[in-house]
């Protein structure tokens, strides 16, 4: 394996990265226009641990997904 090769690879997985973290920005945009309240009030100011919980286990989810698809 060659400098360029392996210049090759780390550019294909920044790109992906990027694909990915945009997707994933998308998911979190589109996940606040549709909830009937503020996520932010609810996490920061009524320190509902139970909603953080579910949130992370959806980008959590949502990040699998999104790996298995780029990694074929």
């Amino acid at each position: 394996m060659n400098g360029y090769d392996l210049w090759g690879h780390v550019a294909t997985a920044a790109v992906f990265c990027f694909l990915g973290l945009g997707i994933l920005g998308l998911v979190w945009a589109v996940l606040v226009k549709v909830l009937p309240f503020s996520l932010r009030k609810e996490i920061e100011v009524d320190q509902n641990t139970s909603l953080g919980i579910v949130l992370g286990c959806l980008i959590l989810g949502i990040s699998i997904i999104i790996a298995a698809a780029i990694h074929g």
